[in-house]
């Protein structure tokens, strides 16, 4: 089969009706080229997505459909808000398959291994990924990468964001054909004649003596050394007065200020994402286990940018002398608070510069995934970017 003819093209469009901001954006992704096989949707909930869907759809009908409500689009031209950003991968080249789970009906885990069977529709391929697109709202990440993992295990890498809704925390949406969902995972098996390469990395850094999670239930963290946990986070932190009792304020302040949790081999970053002011504890994205040892965590432009480079050498890495198609990337919308509106136009562009040519597609998550044989799981407040070879 012709490597040459696989090609990937990527669209952006700020119309404020979605109808109009549908089409600019697929139409731009598409580029009358030939064989569309996916369009991969990452738009602001200030649309109508029913609406936005239905015209993205429209510009390729019959293609599979992928996508997510975000907190920020990523574009080779920048970051952007209040946007809808669309890739687009075509040729016969690549092998495509969807599916979606509700994680209320069948439970996280469950719904984890529902949708990674699709990967087993393009097992004929050379090359695989399984793209996730989730509910970060809806519990413990993860256990939907522990359900895929044990589906397809190590020889498929698992790769995603979780869905955002311009940090209210309140729904998010996921995007499934012609399908508006909400509190569900929605998966695209993406199979190909050439690699995938996949990098992974945060920039944080160890703040303080650590702590102990003396009691934990699930993504809830009730004490850190026999303390109420919101108490020793406030208190060590020095918050603003605004952040010990205005949900919003506490979520703008935790966002740069997530926890490290030791693990046997390495260090993972669980975004604090809310703060229960009467039950005096703090609600993560992801389960936080109790007994073991954290640490409050910081990070600054440098450490921060440093790891968009490590992460996009990574992935190209792993393609060898190929030159990239495109690059997703799968960016925590903490890591947009470090570095603010100036800083995270500088890490865009960081992230085209090792693109190249190839564009750039990606969102602001409330959580990434990536999983292969070298990294493992479900990730927080990091930069996760798939090269497309």
């Amino acid at each position: 089969m012709d490597v040459a003819a696989r090609w990937v093209g990527s669209g952006m469009s700020q119309l404020a009706d979605a109808t109009a901001a549908g089409a600019d954006a697929g139409g731009q992704a598409l580029a009358g080229r030939p064989d569309p096989r996916l369009l991969i949707v990452f738009a602001s909930e200030s649309y109508d997505l029913a609406q936005l869907l239905a015209s993205v759809r429209s510009t390729a009908p019959g293609v599979h459909v992928i996508g997510c409500s975000s907190s920020g689009e990523i574009t080779s031209s920048g970051a952007t808000g209040s946007s809808v950003v669309v890739m687009a991968l075509g040729g016969a080249g690549f092998a495509v398959a969807t599916a979606q789970a509700s994680v209320a009906e069948l439970g996280l885990r469950a719904a984890g291994t529902q949708v990674a069977r699709a990967a087993t529709e393009v097992e004929a391929s050379p090359y695989r990924v399984l793209l996730l697109l989730s509910d970060g709202l809806a519990g413990d990440q993860e256990e939907i990468v522990r359900g895929a993992y044990a589906t397809v295990g190590a020889e498929v890498p698992l790769v995603g964001g979780c869905a955002g809704d311009d940090l209210r925390m309140v729904q998010t949406t996921q995007l499934y054909e012609d399908q508006v969902l909400t509190g569900c995972v929605v998966a695209a098996a993406i199979g190909s004649d050439a690699p995938f390469g996949l990098g992974v990395d945060h920039g944080w850094r160890r703040v303080g003596d650590a702590m102990v999670v003396t009691a934990s239930e699930d993504v809830r963290v009730l004490s850190l050394n026999d303390e109420p946990a919101l108490d020793v986070y406030l208190r060590r932190l020095g918050a603003p007065p605004e952040a010990h009792t205005d949900a919003q304020a506490f979520t703008r302040f935790a966002l740069t200020h997530p926890l490290g949790l030791s693990r046997r081999s390495t260090e993972e970053v669980r975004m604090v994402a809310e703060a229960d002011f009467e039950q005096r504890s703090l609600i993560c994205i992801a389960r936080v286990p109790q007994g073991g040892l954290a640490w409050i965590m910081e990070g600054d432009d440098d450490s921060v940018l440093t790891a968009t480079d490590a992460a996009c050498k990574a992935a190209l890495g792993a393609l060898g002398e190929r030159p990239p198609l495109g690059l997703l990337a799968f960016d925590c919308i903490a890591r947009r608070g470090v570095l603010g509106d100036d800083g995270i136009q500088r890490e865009v562009a960081r992230i085209a510069d090792h693109a190249g040519s190839a564009p750039v597609a990606g969102f602001y998550t409330y959580g990434e995934i990536a999983r292969d044989s070298a990294v493992g799981g479900f990730h927080n407040q990091t930069l996760v970017v798939l090269a497309i070879g």
